[in-house]
């Protein structure tokens, strides 16, 4: 289970960090209360996948999905760049979180 709740609050670390933009400085009502409910969401989760993960694995496989996933939602819904260079760094990143998950026990 500690894998599920990780997996979710990366997701909802993709939610908040993208959800940051449309705040716009926090001026923005409902992007912001989303993303502050995001947040502590996915924060919250993080504790409980820390019950049974060791915390450099599970911090680093955190920030991964997030950094990953706003990445990818960058380019596909802000029309950032996403060149080859760009894809494959993503990619030795996605490699990286598989390398963590396979060798964690748990």
């Amino acid at each position: 289970m500690s894998w599920v709740y990780l997996f979710a609050a990366g997701c909802l670390e993709i939610v908040w960090a993208v959800g940051l933009k449309y705040t716009e400085g926090f001026t923005k009502p409902v992007p912001t209360v989303v993303t502050l409910v995001a947040m502590a969401a996915s924060v919250g989760l993080l504790g409980l996948a820390l019950r049974h993960l060791p915390l450099g694995t599970a911090y680093a496989i955190w920030t991964g999905i997030g950094t990953v996933g706003t990445a990818v939602a960058g380019m596909i819904m802000l029309g950032e760049p996403s060149g080859a260079l760009r894809l494959m760094c993503i990619g030795l990143i996605v490699a990286g979180i598989l390398g963590l998950k396979l060798l964690t026990p748990a």
